[in-house]
């Protein structure tokens, strides 16, 4: 018994697998050049057939079921992982794709196997199958990954499993566009998401938004030496402040992890803007320091359900003061907010395997079970807290699959503080709800509702409605209020045509109609219900490691006074 590992390169690139890392790395810019030469192809969709197992390691037809397996009792016997190249194709590759596969540095097979959920010589479990090869596809370095039972022992009683993932190309250097409400964004960029190979994130950038300018840089580590414990780092040096996060940490990797522990650190100083129909109305600095420790205890999954007992301490403080230069403007109150807390999570283990929903061609897992996260701790002067006060946060998530591949996600979201007298500060009431109708293998109708109310919101808060989270044919932060509501209605198209091997393309109509309620001091009166309809192209990495989409939308509001009448929207998005 044992875990075996191959890499399985293009047997005319394998010289280049011998150079340097350096001088992979700098010969990422002939990467780039030598697109320009690639030619268009027909998309022969390889995502779309199932992962087949290599000549070396032999199917066997007569391999039991899962249920027979478990019932005989089997154990997992020798693990092989196969891990393919960016290009992985049985046909012939052209010089630019084979230069790709041999530039490219391979993840290592150490990297795999420190996120198995399961070894030689351990009872065979489909669940702990499945849930690693969800592990795997949520990874930014790869592409699809399969985990199945290959062959059967009989006199051993042992199964033996195949793990095959598909590369991707991770390290980006480049400059990147995007425009929403009315404002432009860019960045200058060089991040690697699969660093060397060892599954380690790098990024440096510098990024220019409505908000402020920066340079960034941060590490992720999420398996340290191999463990299951995690560590990410982040610094950034903006034009109105500066910001530092350190996590470190072993998260409840599985539903079977039996604990949890997390320390969280960040320190941040920037401006904060308060917005009317889009503009700016006044602003401040705040600077904000927390500090949380958290754990948590399971017993793992027992019959179809995970239950977690969680606690920790949190300690966040924020202050706020004028801008130099700047018209004074009333400042929110300091505060400090120190408090242990308690909470309580229930997980349903039910997912299911889609396909050109939120993705397209991409292998997509929906959790389609019950979740529930509920958190409360005290807050008081004893701690160093400015009040007292009693801390509430709770999710509610459920998820079903109706007939004809049709699927409804709804979301419950709470954050407030009760403090004296039973009054609510800064309570905030999120709901959601996703609906998706499978029309054609290439054709998805999608509705999206989504409604907020709060109470009593910090001075620093704003709830606001804009071009910038769902109204698109509006500029960004357009409405306030302590009500919204917002409405979406889109026909979705999927494509087989994939440019140059690297891009999937499809496209999208879509109708946005919400608006806010009350009145927010600084954003003025509601300007009622707002409606857009537009049109858009949408462009999925199928190659790289960025895993999200490209949107390219034209938005035209059919409401409002002295706004564009058509917005140009251009961002990326982890979704359709």
């Amino acid at each position: 018994m044992g875990i075996e590992a191959s890499i399985d390169p293009v047997p005319e690139i394998r010289t280049h697998r011998r150079r340097c890392v350096v001088l992979r790395y700098a010969k990422c810019i002939a990467l780039a050049l030598s697109a320009a030469s690639l030619e268009v192809h027909a998309q022969d969709n390889l995502e779309n057939r199932p992962l087949a197992p290599p000549a070396s390691f032999h199917v066997d037809s007569l391999v039991p079921t899962d249920d027979e397996l478990q019932a005989k009792a089997a154990r997992v016997g020798s693990i092989e992982i196969r891990i393919n190249d960016i290009f992985d194709s049985i046909e012939p590759l052209s010089a630019p794709y084979r230069l790709a596969n041999g530039l490219h540095i391979s993840t290592r097979p150490g990297v795999i196997r420190a996120q198995l959920l399961f070894g030689p010589g351990e009872p065979f479990s489909r669940q702990a199958l499945d849930e690693t090869a969800r592990a795997l596809r949520a990874q930014r370095y790869l592409r699809e990954a399969s985990v199945e039972p290959v062959r059967y022992d009989e006199a051993t009683n042992t199964v033996d499993v195949l793990v095959r993932v598909n590369d991707v190309w991770t390290l980006s250097p480049g400059f990147s566009f995007g425009r929403k409400g009315g404002k432009n964004s860019s960045k200058l960029k060089f991040e690697d998401e699969n660093f060397l190979g060892l599954g380690k994130a790098i990024d440096m950038s510098r990024t220019d938004d409505a908000d402020r300018g920066g340079w960034h840089f941060s590490y992720s580590d999420p398996n340290v030496l191999g463990s299951r414990w995690k560590m990410s780092a982040a610094y950034g040096s903006l034009s109105d402040g500066s910001e530092k996060l350190l996590e470190v940490g072993r998260p409840f990797y599985s539903m079977n992890a039996r604990s949890a522990f997390e320390v969280r650190m960040a320190d941040a100083t920037m401006t904060r803007s308060r917005y009317a129909l889009g503009e700016v109305v006044s602003q401040f600095a705040m600077r904000e320091k927390s500090v949380e420790v958290s754990g948590g205890l399971s017993s793992g999954l027992h019959d179809g359900w995970v239950r977690r007992l969680l606690a920790g301490i949190h300690y966040q403080t924020r202050d706020f003061s004028t801008l130099v230069d700047r018209e004074r403007t009333p400042l929110p109150e300091d505060r400090v907010l120190a408090y242990p807390w308690i909470g309580l999570e229930w997980i349903e283990d039910e997912y299911a395997k889609s396909w050109n929903l939120d993705q397209i061609g991409r292998t997509e897992d929906l959790y389609l079970g019950k979740s529930a996260r509920l958190e409360a701790g005290f807050a008081s002067t004893a701690f160093g807290s400015s009040h007292d006060a009693l801390i509430l946060k709770g999710r509610l998530q459920t998820a079903a699959e109706l007939t004809g591949e049709r699927y409804v996600f709804g979301t419950l979201e709470y954050t407030g503080r009760l403090v004296e007298q039973g009054s609510i500060r800064d309570g905030r009431l999120d709901v959601g709800a996703r609906y998706y109708v499978r029309q054609s293998p290439r054709r998805v109708l999608f509705a999206a509702a989504t409604g907020s109310l709060t109470e009593k919101l910090d001075e620093s808060e704003q709830l606001l409605l804009g071009g910038d989270n769902g109204l698109r044919g509006y500029p960004l932060r357009y409405q306030g209020g302590t009500a919204s509501a917002l409405f979406t209605l889109e026909e979705r198209f999927y494509t087989n045509w994939q440019l140059l091997k690297l891009v999937n393309v499809g496209a999208a109509a879509f109708f946005d109609v919400g608006r806010t309620w009350g009145r927010d001091p600084f954003a003025g009166a509601s300007s009622g219900w707002l409606k857009d309809v537009g049109i858009g192209l949408r462009l999925g990495n199928a190659r790289s490691a960025l895993g999200n989409v490209l949107h390219i939308d034209l938005a035209f509001p059919l409401d409002g006074r002295d706004i564009d009448s058509v917005q140009l929207i251009v961002e990326t998005r982890r979704s359709f």
